[in-house]
């Protein structure tokens, strides 16, 4: 480790604050976003009686703190509402799982504080920074020039294998050897592994598609949209990673194809839980998972699935001895046939949150990053989403559930794609506001003309806004704080 990282780590508060102080928020709020998830280094530094300070946290904190200091006026805006309380729930299952299993309140107010950093927070800067389509646009936008800044670093190190983390910072951030493939490798530049890379070089490419399809935009900084869009699409492919391939198939499919039934997004929700259940309670088997997949690919990539497969049996079946609140911390690793705990770790976040704080925990996480994507469905359905002021929001909406899917199998937490959770719930929540206000309008207009035989003067000599009850000459109509 270099003396680079702590200087990154730490200097990167100062450095937010002063973006902050010269660009409007939510444009400092992008790119201490993007800028801090792409390039921070991978690492973490344990103080004592806090969470740990690793690149998540590094990324968030100095997000909240600069919102805090610049933009305080959002903070005191935010309004709670149940389509939060998954979210909230989430943040407290390490109290509930720790007093449970008797470990006491400081681990689980412990285990509560890790959790807000990593769920919480990043949600609570989605719901007061992105709740209104601009906002959510400027996020989609921040994902594709994330994705174009690493373009060029994903191709070198494709070529010269990854190198970038361990010649800047002084360290691989991940296992080396995993990162060899196919006669060649796969990148990792500043992310945790090739697979979150793969991931979000196939979002950049969905929120390309998305714009291109929709006609938001025709070039990125000079560029004909569809050479970006080639270049998003191969760089996605060269870095081998076969899920996030298979979900950017599914993303363009749904950008490209779907015109107008909401419905083939709702399903690709809802197979989210439904391969949870499925999985747990064993109703389809392992081998026939297995079999399946080894028909369209080869034995090396089946046999990575079925490793992944036979570790969420193992641990799913330890996970179902605490069903309620789980077994917290590293208690739901089960044990070997020697009586030793498994060393090797389980992939999918779904079934780590299972194991760590069972089914309340897991039901909530679900429940928390798909609630918004149906309230934005239902705000803004699909027939709606090639409009060029609804594009961009909406393929972040396609970003969100497609990250679910991976979490299905990896557990690489993304705090960007937990804020575009929090935005959908804030633009979905103005949009219904902003209906029951207009259904209130219009109630009273068709009350006052059903009324009007019997009381209202000539219009001819009654002024425009003014109520036709004689109790209240002059009055101007005020309707729920509309003026009319």
């Amino acid at each position: 480790m270099t003396p680079l990282v702590p200087l990154a780590m730490f200097g990167w508060i100062p450095v937010v604050l002063m973006l902050f102080a010269i660009l409007p928020p939510r444009r400092a709020v992008v790119l201490a976003y993007v800028a801090g998830w792409l390039f921070l280094p991978v690492a973490a530094f344990k103080i004592a009686g806090i969470p740990a300070y690793d690149k998540h946290a590094a990324t968030v904190l100095p997000i909240l703190l600069g919102v805090a200091f610049f933009d305080s006026r959002r903070l005191l805006a935010f309004r709670f509402r149940w389509w939060d309380i998954p979210m909230l729930v989430l943040c407290l299952c390490p109290i509930l799982s720790s007093l449970s299993n008797a470990k006491g309140l400081y681990d689980g107010l412990s285990g509560t504080a890790t959790q807000i950093v990593l769920w919480g927070v990043p949600y609570f800067i989605g719901r007061i920074c992105f709740n209104d389509l601009d906002g959510l646009k400027e996020l989609a936008w921040g994902v594709l020039i994330g994705g174009l800044i690493y373009v060029p670093l994903c191709l070198w190190e494709v070529r010269m294998s990854p190198q970038l983390h361990k010649q800047l910072y002084g360290y691989h951030q991940h296992n080396f050897l995993q990162h060899m493939r196919d006669g060649g490798y796969r990148p990792m530049v500043f992310m945790q592994s090739a697979l979150m890379i793969g991931y979000w070089m196939a979002s950049a490419a969905i929120v390309c598609a998305a714009g291109w399809r929709s006609g938001a935009f025709s070039r990125v900084f000079g560029v004909p949209v569809l050479w970006v869009l080639a270049a998003l699409l191969v760089t996605t492919l060269l870095c081998k990673a076969m899920f996030a391939i298979v979900l950017m198939l599914a993303g363009l499919a749904i950008v490209l194809v779907v015109r107008r039934r909401s419905w083939p997004v709702l399903l690709v929700a809802a197979l989210i839980p439904a391969y949870m259940t499925v999985r747990v309670c064993e109703i389809v088997p392992r081998a026939s998972i297995v079999s399946a997949v080894a028909s369209v690919t080869n034995a090396e990539r089946t046999g990575s699935l079925e490793a992944r497969l036979i570790q969420e049996d193992l641990f799913s079946e330890k996970a179902m001895q605490q069903p309620f609140f789980g077994w917290t911390g590293w208690d739901f690793f089960p044990l070997d046939e020697q009586g030793n705990r498994r060393t090797r770790g389980v992939d999918g976040l779904w079934t780590i949150t299972l194991g760590t704080f069972g089914l309340t925990g897991l039901t909530s996480l679900t429940l928390a990053m798909l609630i918004p994507v149906v309230l934005f469905v239902r705000s803004y359905p699909v027939r709606f989403w090639r409009r060029p002021d609804i594009a961009l929001p909406a393929a972040a909406a396609i970003l969100l559930v497609l990250w679910m899917w991976d979490c299905l199998l990896n557990g690489m937490l993304n705090p960007i794609y937990v804020s575009i959770a929090g935005g959908l719930v804030g633009v979905s929540a103005v949009r219904n506001g902003t209906q029951k206000v207009r259904a209130r309008l219009q109630a009273y207009r068709a009350f006052r003309r059903r009324q009007a035989p019997a009381f209202a003067a000539p219009a001819s000599v009654r002024p425009a806004g003014v109520l036709s009850d004689d109790r209240f000459p002059g009055k101007r109509g005020v309707i729920n704080g509309f003026q009319e």
